[in-house]
């Protein structure tokens, strides 16, 4: 059956065409099933409307979400809603992956370095007694409160693992588009 798949990305790469390679891939499939996805990700109209605004179409975006795919662009990294988005993903306990695009030919026939892996700049850590979530960004090489989202309440961890902040590139696989075959791949990513 297929998934549906929040996608998370810099509009910058839209322009550029190489985010619309991978969400629009499934229209040369035979079909919906074969692609293994339906798109659920939103366009950044909201922004006009202020904060609250795009927390709510990003959360109502991630509503009946399974997967939240991380297009990786150049710029992607610092861009305050795709963390935003990754985070919540993260609350909503989607499986969440990155796949690079810059591999892809943008519109100008022209292929760019890989951008910087945004799930290397967010993470997460357990509090003192196991039973909060605490969520991070890493900002100018320091770790600091992530300002966007407040952590919950966890079952219980182990000791081990508790004030030690995870990146997120930790727990969760970043691909290649072209390298890992994106096209014939992408629906064995989902989860």
């Amino acid at each position: 059956m297929a998934k549906r798949v929040f996608f998370s990305f810099h509009y910058q790469d839209v322009i550029d065409f190489r985010a619309n390679v991978v969400r629009n891939h499934w229209l040369l499939k035979p079909d919906r099933e074969s692609a293994g996805f339906f798109d659920a990700s939103i366009w950044e109209e909201a922004q006009k409307k202020g904060d609250l605004a795009l927390k709510r179409l990003i959360n109502n975006g991630l509503s009946y979400t399974s997967n939240t795919c991380v297009l990786i662009g150049s710029r992607t990294f610092d861009r305050r809603w795709v963390a935003y988005e990754i985070m919540k993903s993260l609350e909503c306990n989607n499986h969440i992956f990155g796949v690079h695009i810059n591999s892809i030919k943008g519109k100008d026939g022209q292929t760019k370095t890989n951008g910087l892996n945004p799930l290397d700049y967010l993470g997460y850590s357990y509090s003192s007694n196991g039973k909060t979530l605490h969520l991070h960004d890493l900002i100018e090489g320091k770790w600091i409160e992530y300002p966007d989202l407040n952590g919950w309440s966890v079952k219980e961890v182990e000791e081990i693992y508790r004030n030690k902040i995870y990146k997120l590139s930790q727990s969760y696989t970043t691909y290649d588009w072209v390298a890992n075959d994106g096209y014939n791949n992408f629906s064995s990513w989902l989860k």
